[in-house]
């Protein structure tokens, strides 16, 4: 699985209400990865992706931009090893 990534992302600034969840479910399922997107009760998204490392590098990429809507203030990025669990990109709550 050498081409093969995992990443735990952790959004910070206004990043709910604004369809952060929604769209980076599209974006991840756009580039094939699986895994899900939530709302963290302190007002964060909180994302887990695994696939390809070059398309995580861009979900990464995407995170700091979001929708239109968004202010992204910080992503915290944590690479782990890739455990291949999920069949899809989902929303979870």
């Amino acid at each position: 699985m050498k081409d093969k990534a995992r990443v735990h992302l952790i959004i910070k600034g206004r990043v709910q209400g604004v369809f952060y969840r929604a769209t980076a479910a599209e974006t991840a399922t756009a580039l094939s990865l699986a895994g899900w997107v939530r709302n963290m009760p302190d007002g964060g998204v909180e994302i887990v992706a695994e696939g390809g490392k070059p398309a995580i590098e861009k979900l990464v990429e995407w995170c700091w931009q979001g929708p239109p809507a968004a202010h992204v203030k910080s992503v915290l990025v944590n690479w782990e090893n890739y455990v291949g669990e999920f069949d899809s990109f989902d929303v979870t709550y």
